[in-house]
C-alpha cells in the first residue's frame, strides 16, 4: 500500500487515554500509516494499540529515541510526529500535504488547549507567536517534515530533553518552517496537574538554561524530579 503520510506516535503508559486518541485517527488509515512507538510502558498500551495502528514498535524510553525508531520504519515520504495527547484538526493531513507541495521541508501547527480557561488561550497564543518569531517548534505543535529532511538532519538528536528545539534548529538550515494557523488540540493535564505557574516558570527556566548550554541530561533530571 502506498501511504500519503506516516504518523509516528511516541507513547509511555498512556493506556487510560490511548484508545480514544487512536480511534480519532482511524478515518486516516486509508492514506496514512499509523506507527505507535512504545518506550517501555508498564500498562497495556502496546496491546491496546495493536488493532488500531499499522505497527507497534518497541523502543527504549525517550521521545527522541522513540520518534527516530518510528521514522526508521516509515513507508511514506512525509513524517508527522504526533504526541498521544494531541489531536489533529479535521483537515490536518491535507494542510500538511499542501505545505510540502508548496516547497516547505518541514513545519508545525498552531496549538490550542483542551480547556476553556482563558489563561490557557493566552499561553497558546504566546507559544504560537514565539514559534513564528523564532522558527522553533515544540512537540505539542505536531512537527512534520519530509523523509529527506529528516535524513538530512540525522533525525532527532539523542538527548533527554529539548529534542524538538534541537531538531528545529537543524531543520531551519534547510529552510523556514511552514507555520500552519490551523490548531492542534493538546491536553492541559500536565499544566493542571503540576500547577500552572510552576509549569510556566519551569519551562522558561529549562529553555533558558538549554540556550546557554546546559546539559540536556541534567535538565531532564530536574524536569522530571520537579514534576
Amino acid at each position: 500500500m502506498t501511504y500519503q503520510m506516516s504518523i509516528v506516535i511516541p507513547v509511555l503508559n498512556e493506556a487510560g487515554q490511548l484508545p480514544a486518541k487512536l480511534h480519532a485517527l482511524q478515518g486516516l488509515r486509508d492514506r496514512c500509516q499509523l506507527l505507535l512507538v512504545d518506550g517501555g510502558s508498564h500498562d497495556d498500551s502496546p496491546e491496546m494499540a495493536k488493532p488500531l495502528v499499522d505497527k507497534v514498535i518497541l523502543s527504549s524510553r525517550g521521545r527522541a529515541t522513540q520518534m527516530n525508531a518510528g521514522a526508521l520504519q516509515a513507508d511514506a515520504e512525509i513524517l508527522l510526529f504526533l504526541h498521544a495527547d494531541t489531536r489533529l484538526p479535521e483537515n490536518g493531513i491535507d494542510l500538511i500535504s499542501q505545505a510540502i507541495a508548496e516547497g516547505f521541508h518541514w513545519g508545525r501547527f498552531d496549538v490550542a488547549f483542551d480547556t476553556p480557561n482563558p489563561i490557557f488561550k493566552l499561553i497558546a497564543f504566546m507559544m504560537n507567536q514565539r514559534s513564528r518569531l523564532t522558527g522553533i517548534a515544540t512537540g505539542d505543535q505536531a512537527l512534520f517534515m519530509t523523509l529527506p529532511a529528516f535524513a538530512a538532519v540525522g533525525g532527532f538528536p539523542q538527548i533527554a530533553l529539548m529534542e524538538d528545539i534541537a531538531v528545529s534548529e537543524k531543520l531551519k538550515k534547510l529552510g523556514k518552517p511552514c507555520c500552519l494557523k490551523a490548531k492542534v488540540l493538546t491536553s492541559a493535564r500536565r499544566w493542571q496537574q503540576y500547577g500552572l505557574f510552576k509549569t510556566i516558570l519551569l519551562m522558561w527556566w529549562l529553555r533558558l538554561a538549554y540556550f546557554f548550554g546546559a546539559d540536556p541530561e541534567d535538565l531532564a533530571m530536574r524536569y522530571y524530579r520537579r514534576r
